[in-house]
């Protein structure tokens, strides 16, 4: 996808540092997977990456890594990053209990917080960006980012006081009728002063119909003690889809590739039929190339200026199609040679022919 990281000024400084802890160590008994939930494919990639990679686009280049089940495969797979730490939480006994994993790391840092769900891959950049902002300048112990939804079910609801400020989340599962009825819900992007944070965690009870420690409470307890705890609504609904299912994974997953075709058309892609065109999310496409119906471009394919690709086209990891190229209908590896590659009279292109895959033109 376009690096967008230049459009955004860090929040990170000497004087006020930014970390994350990202939640990881769910599994998800919906899903019915061995794997972690985190680690399953969007577009191309595990969800997981999609948050890592908003969080240091946004300047945050510490991030604790919450883990738990299936904890071997999430190292594995992000193992050498840059600014990655993992955490185990052995037990899942809730947010707040994931997140008091990573106090030992946290003690003495003196900067701000960022906590995250890693089942969150919508998140933007420009989204903890803001939040961290926001937070900074109303010189918050906490702060979240909400959204409004038709639709607020499953969510904690935003409980406001008579001034309309923050006054508590309540989880959906603990609601009153009349709370039900809030629209204004947590999508689970939060912001938090590292010192206040810790004075807070152990504090939480496991008060609740689930019995577990959530990390909202933790709100609660700032703003009680006197801090500064806002609510602010920022967040389009799109960005607060949650995966807790095999359909929640199909429909972000589609979101997701209309955001990737989005931008690349804005970055000078023509794609004659979104819908029926698939890009993985690491592909990287030159300006004025056109991408035609059925056309598959995986991995870190790589495609050069004003090149043609399809119909029927599938362009494999790795594959690199040089400038002025046409691709399809067939497929193109990185290792496959060129079967035919002939002079196109009307536009002096090198135009190649690859070999056709059998049952393998089209998208899934």
């Amino acid at each position: 996808m376009p690096d967008d990281r230049t459009t955004l000024t860090s929040v990170t400084s000497p004087i006020r540092p930014a970390a994350a802890v990202v939640l990881a160590a769910g599994r998800s008994t919906r899903m019915k997977s061995d794997r972690p939930k985190v680690m399953h494919d969007i577009c191309g990639q595990p969800m997981l990456a999609y948050v890592l990679g908003a969080c240091r686009t946004a300047g945050i280049e510490t991030i604790y890594v919450v883990v738990g089940f299936g904890k071997e495969q999430v190292i594995e797979h992000f193992r050498g990053e840059a600014g990655l730490r993992f955490v185990e939480q052995a037990e899942q006994k809730g947010t707040a209990h994931a997140v008091s994993m990573c106090a030992p790391f946290l003690a003495g840092f003196t900067g701000d917080v960022v906590v995250i769900a890693g089942d969150m891959p919508l998140v933007r950049a420009e989204t903890l960006h803001a939040l961290l902002q926001s937070h900074r300048a109303a010189a918050a112990a906490a702060s979240i980012a909400t959204t409004v939804l038709d639709d607020p079910a499953g969510y904690g609801r935003i409980i406001r006081d008579s001034a309309g400020g923050f006054e508590r989340i309540v989880e959906h599962r603990d609601c009153t009728p009349h709370q039900l009825a809030i629209r204004e819900v947590n999508p689970s992007y939060y912001c938090f002063d590292a010192a206040g944070l810790l004075e807070a965690l152990p504090q939480v009870k496991a008060d609740n119909a689930k019995g577990e420690y959530y990390v909202t409470d933790v709100l609660t307890i700032l703003r009680n003690s006197g801090r500064i705890v806002q609510a602010v609504v920022s967040l389009p609904a799109e960005d607060a889809t949650g995966i807790n299912s095999r359909v929640e994974l199909a429909e972000v997953t589609a979101l997701m590739q209309r955001r990737i075709q989005r931008r690349w058309m804005e970055a000078g892609v023509t794609i004659e039929s979104p819908a029926n065109t698939w890009i993985d999310s690491r592909v990287v496409i030159g300006e004025e190339s056109v991408i035609r119906p059925f056309s598959f471009l995986e991995g870190r394919a790589r495609i050069g200026r004003r090149c043609r690709i399809g119909p029927y086209a599938y362009v494999t990891d790795a594959a690199i199609v040089e400038d002025g190229r046409q691709v399809g209908p067939g497929m193109l590896t990185a290792l496959t040679a060129l079967t035919a590659v002939r002079s196109d009279a009307n536009t002096k292109r090198s135009v190649s022919a690859a070999r056709r895959p059998p049952a393998q033109s089209g998208c899934q």
